[in-house]
């Protein structure tokens, strides 16, 4: 399975400022899989180990966290000599063992010769008040679900990806190019970027199992809730998690305690919500009400909405039926559109590594998505459906002076004066594409 990241593991591999690497996600996003991977294909051998499944590997980071001496017992663990510069060390799973963690800092400092990847799961969590860490002395990158470009690889769809990020004007595609997009959008929606998931879909195309697979990876995730979360928090982290389909049903999505329980106030929830975002469970876009740079000094972060880290689990999490997919557009506007706006929070999130941001004047308006690009503020219009209407991006601009306005639905790639109207499908391509057009 092809994944993106793979350009930035070779980056990394060959960049004159390699340090250890950190690799992030949610469990089961494919951490593991693509470090695997990456190593069997650019190293003569690779030098595993999981402090999950092996729990006595931390002994060997007990007493020194000397490089040497670590490499010497892992060597003669392995039964194999690890090399410098030729052989790729995985620490799996390594948030397991705080001192394998903080043994980073001295591999950079003293070995930086042999190159390590780590990754793990809950890192947010563990490392929020570790003994130490090793700050500065890492890279980071973040592993997310498959984005649509990179589902549509997976399904034997390459040549229609390429259609889409070879685009430079907004020209509409030819109609048969489009229903097709749609169509494998469709989906998407319904299998998600869950690595497992889509495999099995493009082994078998059977979508009951595909539903089957999502439903093991929620009741991980709650075994997870069980397993590490402060005791204190373990139920108000699954009165969250389950009430997520509620409060993207709703016509106002904003995040309400008290849809989660009446009682709820959000001093008592707010731990357990940050543990869920710290998990990579969930994505959090907050308010702004004054839209001007940066973005992140205007946010509300009392007002926020809540999206599932990827679209088929939310659906999954929803109890939404296969049968659906067989009803034309309906997957598209069930919810009132949450699974537009949880797809384009989850393209925007694996695309540009940002913070999310919407925007909501005092009941007259409202924008999706506020994107911060080159010192400008990018408003994008999120619906289901083929509706053209962007009086919310009319009002916004004339509030703000924003000359470049988007919008994201179902009908095709075109722009009327300064609005651009991106398919959902080739969301990837904002706010880029709008911004070399307007500017020929």
């Amino acid at each position: 399975m092809q994944r993106d990241i793979y350009q930035k593991l070779l980056h990394w591999k060959s960049s004159s400022r390699r340090k250890p690497l950190l690799l992030k996600g949610a469990r089961q996003v494919g951490k593991t899989y693509i470090l695997k991977k990456f190593g069997e294909q650019e190293y003569a051998n690779v030098a595993y180990l999981n402090f999950e499944e092996d729990p006595m590997l931390a002994d060997f980071f007990e007493e020194n966290l000397a490089p040497e001496k670590i490499l010497r017992n892992l060597s003669l663990y392995l039964k194999n000599d690890i090399k410098p510069e030729t052989h790729l060390i995985i620490f799996d799973e390594i948030q397991a063992s705080n001192n394998a963690l903080n043994s980073l800092k001295y591999f950079n400092e003293k070995a930086n010769q042999y190159h390590v990847a780590a990754a793990g799961s809950l890192l947010g969590i563990r490392v929020s008040k570790p003994k130490s860490f090793p700050v500065g002395k890492v890279n980071f990158l973040n592993l997310y679900p498959l984005t649509f470009l990179e589902f549509l690889n997976a399904v034997g769809q390459s040549g229609l990806r390429a259609l889409i990020e070879d685009t430079q004007e907004f020209k509409p595609y030819p109609q048969p190019f489009h229903r097709k997009l749609v169509d494998l959008l469709r989906t998407y929606y319904f299998v998600g970027g869950m690595p497992e998931a889509v495999r099995y879909f493009t082994d078998s195309n059977d979508f009951v199992g595909v539903r089957d697979i999502q439903k093991e990876i929620l009741n991980a995730y709650l075994l997870d809730f069980a397993k590490h979360a402060p005791t204190q928090d373990i139920p108000k982290l699954s009165l969250i998690w389950e009430s997520l389909p509620s409060q993207l049903a709703r016509e106002n999505k904003k995040f309400i305690f008290s849809a989660v329980k009446k009682t709820a106030r959000s001093r008592e929830y707010e731990n357990a919500l940050q543990w869920l975002q710290d998990s990579d469970l969930i994505l959090r876009a907050n308010a702004i009400k004054t839209a001007r740079l940066p973005l992140t000094a205007y946010a509300d972060r009392s007002i926020f909405k809540i999206y599932v880290l990827d679209v088929g689990l939310l659906g999954a999490l929803a109890k939404i039926s296969p049968d659906i997919l067989v009803q034309g557009e309906k997957l598209f506007t069930e919810f009132k559109g949450a699974f537009v706006e949880n797809y384009v929070a989850q393209q925007i999130m694996a695309h540009k590594e940002t913070e999310l941001y919407y925007w909501k004047s005092n009941g007259t308006a409202e924008i999706d998505f506020l994107c911060e690009h080159d010192n400008e503020i990018f408003p994008l219009e999120a619906k289901a459906g083929v509706n053209p209407r962007s009086k919310s991006l009319k009002f916004f601009a004339q509030r703000f002076k924003a000359s470049i306005l988007s919008r994201t639905n179902l009908l095709n790639l075109k722009h009327d004066g300064n609005i651009y109207n991106y398919p959902l499908y080739a969301i990837s391509l904002f706010p880029q594409l709008s911004i070399s057009v307007y500017h020929k």
